[in-house]
């Protein structure tokens, strides 16, 4: 008979006691244990399992539950003598930064010293023990959800002191998800308070403290060194594209597919594959997100379940707010094709916005893309990563999330696409000047309004076409560099169907109307025969249609000729 399928649910112990399905992954215990690094960060996407394997190795070390061996029988760690014997044996300090998501510094302070005075309300019995001095047991109860920043960096190296004295062994530390409020207080702009607040906890947790025996941190990115971990020399970080943990955190092919075939589910396997394949760490490809799989084992149907978990605003907005090259880029992922780039792994936050590959670390970092392959350049000393989307699943999240730039104005966008389609050019012209009209500023941040401002409008609108139209046609551009120069063709799928020309312009000094930019742009369609390579696909020349777009700030003109 299968195990429930339970959804959500991140602590080990109720996992084991309500035989919920679970996949073992208690191996980490020994990889982690065995590697000796006294700090490990690692990276994962969200609900890959961080927060139930660290509840798992909470419960395997803390002291607070020696001789649970029922929580562990019958899984691999347990086979180990050497384990057997460790589990139970060390004070631990659980805390998890998930839920700090305050749209302000002083909230989010004050819930981080929430969480601090919440651990040691743990351990309230150490002030009635005789470990503390007077002075101590002061600065124990002291700790509050107005403390200052000096005392909230000094705080948890203090409990490991406190815990050690009682105990009489050094503590294990575990911090999950350490960098949500680094992304909150970039999305809120108080990433400088933040900085420094964070910098300062872990430099006094993690690096000056004789107190501590080992750490795990865990979270979606790397934040760059430079920013929270300049001080912290003892590190070992651990990436998507490290050996180190590679299977730890999602599940393996094999592991998928035992699981379809305890819920009598073995002749979806392609389709599952399909949808939830595509997820590689280090050198392991064929990795599934868990909550996915999970969600699939329980309602018995494919579904954007992972994609659908987050609002995905920032990633949203960073490419919607993006440069011409960063939607031109993102163009080719949509197509299923490699983006070839050079890149480094740390998040520089503050660069997010200006440093387009740091996005593309971002993406990678999150489970959007994933690595085809990473070349070294050794003598520039220069990594290059091929990215992909990672699978269906995120293809269509990316969808919808493009559709929802045009979300409010959807209406009137379907609208132009139809006349496209019937060559209605009355009907292209109302409909894309009240889309332009609308939508135009959402694809700019507002501090670069100039130059790019037109670009990053018609390549956002390109993103949707290609969306919208790519049951029908297959999408393809050709891009000079320079400003105003940007051609999209349409190459039909079924014969019968039109192939299109797309030219866009941006109207200049020379040309005295709209018209005469639209004329300019059909010209250059002609002059440069961009047809050919239609033709050359056996469309038949009184088959394609040509339209030329005129931009002068929010007001758009489309002209059209047909071979």
């Amino acid at each position: 008979m299968a195990r429930k399928a339970g959804i959500g649910h991140q602590n080990f112990e109720t996992i084991r006691m309500r035989d919920i399905f679970y996949v073992d992954k208690t191996d980490f215990i020994r990889e982690w244990w065995e590697a000796e690094d006294p700090v490990t960060l690692i990276a994962r996407p969200r609900r890959f399992g961080k927060t139930l394997n660290m509840s798992m190795t909470e419960q395997f070390f803390s002291v607070e539950y020696a001789g649970r061996a029922d929580l562990f029988e019958g899984l691999s760690i347990w086979e180990s003598r050497k384990f057997r014997e460790l589990q139970g044996t060390f004070p631990v300090i659980f805390l998890s930064f998930a839920d700090v998501k305050e749209t302000d510094f002083e909230q989010m302070k004050k819930k981080l010293c929430r969480i601090i005075k919440g651990i040691y309300n743990q351990y309230d019995f150490l002030l009635e023990d005789h470990v503390l001095n007077e002075n101590e047991k002061r600065d124990f109860q002291n700790i509050s959800v107005n403390m200052e920043n000096n005392e909230i960096s000094y705080s948890l190296k203090a409990l490991t002191n406190y815990l050690f004295r009682y105990y009489g062994k050094k503590v294990i530390i575990l911090l999950d998800e350490y960098d949500t409020p680094m992304q909150e207080a970039y999305v809120g702009g108080y990433w400088d308070e933040m900085v420094e607040l964070i910098r300062g906890l872990l430099n006094s947790t993690f690096k000056t403290n004789p107190y501590l025996e080992r750490a795990i941190m865990t979270g979606i990115t790397r934040v760059s060194k430079e920013s929270v971990f300049s001080d912290l020399n003892n590190l070992k970080v651990v990436t998507t594209t490290s050996k180190e943990y590679a299977d730890s955190f999602g599940f393996t092919e094999k592991e998928v597919f035992a699981a379809l075939e305890e819920f009598g589910l073995s002749e979806q396997k392609q389709k599952v594959k399909k949808w939830y394949d595509g997820f590689t760490f280090g050198e392991k490809t064929d990795i599934y997100n868990p909550w996915s799989i999970i969600n699939y084992l329980d309602n018995r149907q494919v579904g954007a379940y992972w994609a659908n978990t987050s609002s995905n605003s920032l990633i949203g907005k960073l490419i919607q707010e993006g440069s011409r090259n960063v939607k031109q880029d993102f163009e080719e992922l949509m197509q299923g094709n490699i983006l070839k780039v050079e890149m480094d792994e740390q998040i520089v936050y503050h660069q997010l916005k200006v440093k387009k590959n740091s996005l593309w670390s971002l993406l990678l970092a999150s489970g959007y893309l994933k690595a085809a392959g990473i070349e070294l350049d050794e003598s520039a000393g220069r990594w290059y990563y091929s990215l992909m989307l990672t699978n269906k699943e995120v293809q269509i999240m990316f969808e919808q999330m493009i559709r929802n730039w045009f979300g409010e104005y959807e209406e009137e966008y379907n609208d132009f696409v139809k006349a496209l389609l019937k060559d209605d050019l009355k009907a292209m012209n109302y409909y894309m000047n009240k889309v332009a009209l609308a939508t135009f500023s959402y694809f700019d941040t507002g501090k670069n309004p100039s130059g790019e401002e037109p670009e990053r409008f018609y390549h956002g609108f390109v993103l949707g076409l290609m969306v919208e139209l790519n049951e029908r046609y297959v999408l393809t551009s050709n891009r000079e560099s320079g400003f105003g120069r940007y051609d999209v063709m349409l190459e039909p799928k079924k014969s019968g169907d039109y192939g299109i020309i797309l030219e866009f312009k941006v109207q200049n000094s020379e040309e005295k109307s709209l018209s005469d930019a639209v004329e300019e742009a059909l010209r250059q369609i002609e002059r440069q025969n961009y047809e050919a390579s239609l033709t050359a696909r056996g469309i038949p020349k009184e088959n394609i249609r040509k339209y030329g777009f005129a931009f002068c700030g929010k007001k758009v003109l489309i002209g059209g000729r047909q071979t």
